[in-house]
């Protein structure tokens, strides 16, 4: 199994791509993904369900849910995207996974999704996101997300999920868990490609990032709300992932 540690991106990030034949291994990552088949049929699992997935059908996939794609006769489209986008229905969610991920939607919003860029601005990317997944909602159902004894690695995003705006250490997950913490971290870097604290820092600055996005408030209490007890640190890890500091982001959002 691959996690896909590019994905973690900024609250921001969407990626579109389109191509033909396509396949891939059983991976996860951060983000929500919608794969759209416009034409032919695209065999895809997800969390050990299989779906075929025919002309203008679809399949929207939750953060951290484990899929894998394979197709010889089709074209498709993928839309991975941040759930800072869709904050309002990612935070409602939040512990859930859909009962069935397909489903279809209409024609315009397809053609949205492909029309979108880089350029776009981040007003019309979460307008066609959220029209994308109000439609999903008109059809789905929901089931807290349930993790078998052996899902290690779920219980471990669950665990920052849960926690990341707190303490997040991995001594207090290795007593969550009852694993050792050296082996919980050596795991963690093997499957996911860094380490558990870079993997918190980056929940804990992508949610500062939406604070600061999305509400008129000081950059100490972003910081603070997002689980850092230091504004030095978090100035210092901001910069150190995002390349600028704070303040200069804050004013490239009104550019």
């Amino acid at each position: 199994m691959l996690y896909e540690f590019n994905h973690l991106g900024s609250p921001d990030y969407l990626k579109i791509e389109k191509g033909e034949n396509f396949s891939f291994q059983p991976h996860l990552h951060q983000c929500f993904e919608i794969i759209t088949v416009l034409s032919g049929e695209m065999q895809i699992t997800v969390d050990r369900r299989e779906f075929l997935l025919c002309k203008d059908e679809a399949l929207l996939i939750f953060p951290n849910q484990i899929h894998s794609l394979h197709s010889d006769n089709s074209r498709h489209m993928l839309c991975i995207f941040s759930p800072k986008l869709v904050q309002a229905f990612s935070s409602k969610l939040e512990g859930k996974i859909p009962v069935n991920n397909k489903f279809r939607p209409d024609a315009y919003l397809i053609n949205a999704i492909s029309n979108l860029t880089p350029q776009s601005k981040t007003a019309e990317r979460k307008g066609v996101l959220y029209s994308l997944c109000a439609q999903f909602e008109k059809t789905a159902e929901y089931k807290p997300k349930q993790y078998d004894k052996d899902d290690l690695l779920y219980k471990i995003f669950s665990f920052v999920e849960m926690n990341y705006k707190k303490d997040c250490s991995l001594a207090l997950l290795a007593k969550n868990t009852g694993y050792d913490y050296s082996y919980l971290s050596r795991y963690f870097r093997r499957i996911v490609g860094i380490s558990f604290n870079s993997y918190v820092n980056h929940s804990r600055l992508s949610h500062a990032c939406y604070l600061m996005e999305n509400f008129n408030v000081p950059i100490i209490q972003c910081a603070y709300e997002s689980g850092y007890t230091s504004l030095r640190s978090f100035n210092r890890n901001f910069k150190n992932y995002y390349k600028i500091t704070p303040v200069e982001y804050r004013h490239s959002l009104k550019d």
